[in-house]
């Protein structure tokens, strides 16, 4: 089961790879509209954590992905139900973490906005990350024990 999350991981940390590469070498003047004042591809440098928070934390936002990393690989991976869920979660943090390794900074391009509203600018591996820890939330909040009852243990 582990061989297989590892190798799904790759392949999500690959997917933000790529599109990061791609938005950083396509020639578009940012923000570019994709869908009507919907979309658009706007390319930001986030120094900080999630929507910019926390300004310049780098390497502690490093050393959070590798306690992070550290503990599903102890935890989570052991389970067969777990595996996309973690999968995500992992290449996420795994796009992330290269992004403030190589260039002390996150690469942030998606930016939508509903009405009047802005939403905060994030990257394929914010997604993967937000999208697996609410599968893992839903988990655990909807899981059942052998006799169908409600069951919050592991």
């Amino acid at each position: 089961m582990r061989k297989k999350i590892y190798i799904y991981a790759f392949v999500f940390f690959l997917i933000d790879l790529i599109s990061k590469i791609i938005v950083t070498n396509i020639n578009i003047k940012t923000p570019y509209e994709v869908i009507n004042n919907f979309f658009y591809i706007d390319i930001v440098s986030n120094k900080g954590a999630a929507f910019s928070l926390l300004p310049g934390g780098s390497i502690i936002f490093i050393l959070i992905g590798i306690g992070v990393l550290i503990y599903i690989d102890r935890t989570i991976v052991k389970e067969a139900r777990y595996s996309i869920p973690a999968s995500l979660v992992i290449g996420g943090i795994l796009g992330n973490m290269l992004d403030r390794l190589l260039y002390g900074e996150v690469l942030d391009f998606l930016s939508f906005k509903l009405g009047p509203i802005y939403f905060p600018i994030f990257n394929l591996a914010d997604t993967f990350i937000c999208i697996g820890v609410f599968l893992l939330i839903i988990d655990y909040y909807t899981r059942r024990d052998k006799n169908g009852n409600k069951s919050r243990e592991q």
